[in-house]
C-alpha cells in the first residue's frame, strides 16, 4: 500500500497506454519471440470484392481487447470454475506485417514471414486481418511446421465458402483462400461452418469442396445438430487451424464487416464450438478476419472479435494443461 492507502503499481485501465492485444508485451524484434502465443496484425484488404476497410481491423481489435485486459489474476469463469490466461500463459504482440499498397504478392509474403517467425519460436500464431485473403499466406507459412509435426485440418467459421479457384485472373483474393488451402498436401481436410444463403462461390465450387472431403454446414444445420454433434464430425486428435471470418456472425451483433450476411451465428453458437475444439485436438494456428470498423459506429464488432479471441486462446492453453 502507498502512503495514501492505494495499492502500489499502476491500475492500467483499458483506456491508458499503448493498445497491444490484451495489453500484452510488444516484441519488435521477431528473432527474439519467447512466448506461448504471439499476435500478428495483417492490415491488408486489397483482396475485397466490395467494401474495403478491413485494413483497420487489427488496430480496432487491439484497442477493443484492452477492455478485457485488467490482468489482475487471469480471467476467472464462474461457469467453468476455471481461470483462463493466467500468468502461466505468456502472450506477446509482435505488431503488424509490412503491407505494400497495390502489391498482393509482396504483402502476403510479409504476412507469411511473420507467421513463420512465430512458428519457429514455438508459439501459437494468432493473426488479425485484414480481409480473408490473408489466410493464404498464413497457411503457406505452415509448410515447414507440417513437414515436421504433421498435417492440419482447417476449421472455417464463415458466411461464405471462399472456394473460388479463379475469376478473371484473381486467385489470391478474399474469395479464394479455402481453395488455395485445400491444394496444400499438408491440409488434410476442412470443416466449413456457417455457410449460408447466396454465395460468391458457384455450385461447382461446392461440388469440388465436397469432392475433396470438405464438410459444409450452414448456421441452421449447425443449430439443428447441436454443438456436440458438430464436434463429432471434426476429426478427433487432429492439429487444427481455425480461420474465423467475422461475417459468420449475424450483422445485428457484427455490422462492422465488408460483406455482411443476415442469418448468422450468435456469440455462444461459435464460442461453444471453439471451446469443444480446444479439447478435441490441438489448435496450432488461428486467424480472425474481415473486421472493418468504419461500418459499426457502436464498435461492437471489434469487441466481439477481441472477446472471442481472448476466450479461445484461454480455452486452448487451459485444455493443453489438462492433457
Amino acid at each position: 500500500m502507498s502512503e495514501h492507502g492505494y495499492v502500489s503499481g499502476r491500475l492500467n485501465l483499458p483506456f491508458v497506454g499503448i493498445s497491444t492485444f490484451g495489453k500484452s508485451e510488444y516484441v519488435a524484434d521477431w528473432e527474439t519471440i519467447k512466448a506461448d502465443v504471439a499476435i500478428l496484425g495483417a492490415p491488408f484488404d486489397f483482396g475485397t470484392q466490395w467494401r474495403a476497410g478491413a485494413r483497420f481491423g487489427p488496430r480496432a481489435v487491439r484497442d477493443a481487447s484492452t477492455l478485457f485486459s485488467f490482468g489482475h489474476a487471469g480471467a476467472y469463469d464462474h461457469e467453468d470454475d476455471a481461470t483462463y490466461l493466467g500468468s502461466d500463459v505468456k502472450m506477446v504482440d509482435i505488431g503488424d506485417a509490412d503491407i505494400i499498397h497495390t502489391k498482393t504478392k509482396e504483402s502476403h509474403a510479409n504476412i507469411a514471414f511473420g507467421v513463420k517467425k512465430i512458428l519457429d519460436a514455438g508459439a501459437l500464431p494468432v493473426t488479425i486481418g485484414g480481409d480473408h485473403s490473408i489466410n493464404i499466406p498464413c497457411i503457406d507459412a505452415f509448410a515447414e511446421d507440417c513437414a515436421k509435426q504433421g498435417p492440419i485440418h482447417v476449421v472455417q467459421i464463415d458466411a461464405h465458402l471462399d472456394f473460388v479457384d479463379e475469376r478473371h485472373g484473381v486467385t489470391h483474393g478474399h474469395g479464394n483462400p479455402m481453395r488455395r488451402a485445400i491444394e496444400k498436401d499438408y491440409v488434410s481436410g476442412m470443416t466449413q461452418l456457417g455457410i449460408r444463403n447466396v454465395s460468391s462461390t458457384a455450385k461447382d465450387g461446392y461440388d469440388e469442396a465436397r469432392a475433396r472431403g470438405s464438410d459444409i454446414l450452414s448456421v441452421r444445420q449447425v443449430r439443428k445438430l447441436g454443438c456436440d454433434a458438430v464436434l463429432e464430425r471434426i476429426p478427433q486428435g487432429a492439429r487444427y487451424y481455425v480461420t474465423i471470418d467475422i461475417d459468420a456472425f449475424c450483422p445485428s451483433i457484427a455490422a462492422g464487416t465488408g460483406t455482411p450476411s443476415h442469418g448468422g451465428f450468435l456469440y455462444y453458437d461459435v464460442l461453444e464450438i471453439l471451446q469443444g475444439l480446444a479439447h478435441r485436438g490441438d489448435v496450432v494456428g488461428i486467424d480472425l478476419v474481415e473486421v472493418a470498423p468504419a461500418y459499426d459506429p457502436s464498435e461492437s464488432t471489434q469487441i466481439l472479435a477481441a472477446q472471442l479471441l481472448l476466450n479461445f486462446i484461454g480455452f486452448i492453453f487451459h485444455a493443453r494443461g489438462q492433457k
